[in-house]
């Protein structure tokens, strides 16, 4: 495993796995942190756990972008090869079966704000620069930022943001739902914690089949994400994670849900 990206269970809680950026120069995604976070992912998948959360060691940074002083020599060739890699990095959080939280201090720009994106959902700190500046230094987003933001807040709010460049802090973030919550940034981590932890208390397969419902069918016709719903729900009956959630109702208990 890359000493640039680590990956462990929580402390409070081992169904939550942490994968934390410890990369140089405000974690630069360049090649080494892209691939560390590949193998990280890969750990964190063989782990199985309930719930991922992704962030930095570093409060300065989430990850201030990608790596520019390497960027600034490459050819076109050079160019797509290094988008790609960062496609299929942030494909492969995305992929993950388990909902993936990003907690998100500091600058998020650029890379760093496509990583962002590629979580199933955002918390931030007070203190946070969120945005996707490609355009000042003369390209645009590669990592899927032209794809992804406009996705998750519009696509009025993603043209301007892509088009002028500028910086967002936690409030404009907050109001246009880029980011799901704001906390004080001491608070950042043990708020994250705790939501993960309620994701986790929750039934694994069931979580992993609202995910996969809501992936497949969001950009589907409503008849078609419907049918999909549908079919989900009837499959998660006469498994053993219906009948222990349902009986521990029915019974006035906690639920006791087997890992996946």
């Amino acid at each position: 495993m890359s000493d640039l990206v680590t990956v462990e269970g929580a402390a409070e809680d081992a169904r939550v796995v942490v994968i934390t950026l410890k990369g140089p120069a405000l974690n630069a995604l360049g090649e080494p942190v892209l691939r560390g976070l590949v193998a990280a992912v890969e750990r964190a998948r063989e782990m199985r756990p309930r719930c991922v959360i992704v962030t930095s060691a570093d409060e300065r940074a989430f990850s201030a972008g990608a790596d520019i002083a390497s960027m600034k020599a490459m050819t076109k060739a050079q160019a797509l090869v290094y988008a790609q890699l960062g496609q299929g990095t942030f494909d492969a959080i995305e992929a993950l079966a388990c909902p993936v939280i990003a907690a998100v201090n500091g600058f998020a720009l650029g890379g760093g704000c496509e990583l962002a994106l590629a979580c199933d959902f955002i918390y931030a700190s007070d203190k946070i620069k969120i945005g996707q500046p490609e355009v000042k230094l003369g390209v645009l987003p590669g990592f899927g930022g032209t794809q992804r933001l406009a996705r998750r807040v519009g696509l009025g709010h993603a043209r301007e943001l892509i088009y002028t460049g500028r910086q967002l802090n936690s409030e404009e973030a907050l109001r246009i739902g880029l980011v799901n919550e704001v906390w004080p940034k001491a608070e950042l981590m043990e708020r994250t914690l705790e939501r993960a932890r309620m994701i986790a208390a929750n039934g694994p397969r069931s979580v992993a089949a609202a995910k996969r419902a809501i992936d497949l069918g969001w950009d589907e016709p409503l008849a078609v994400g419907l049918a999909l719903e549908a079919q989900a729900f009837a499959d998660r009956f006469d498994s053993p994670e219906q009948q222990e959630g349902m009986g521990a109702f029915l019974e006035r208990r906690s639920p006791e849900f087997p890992d996946v």
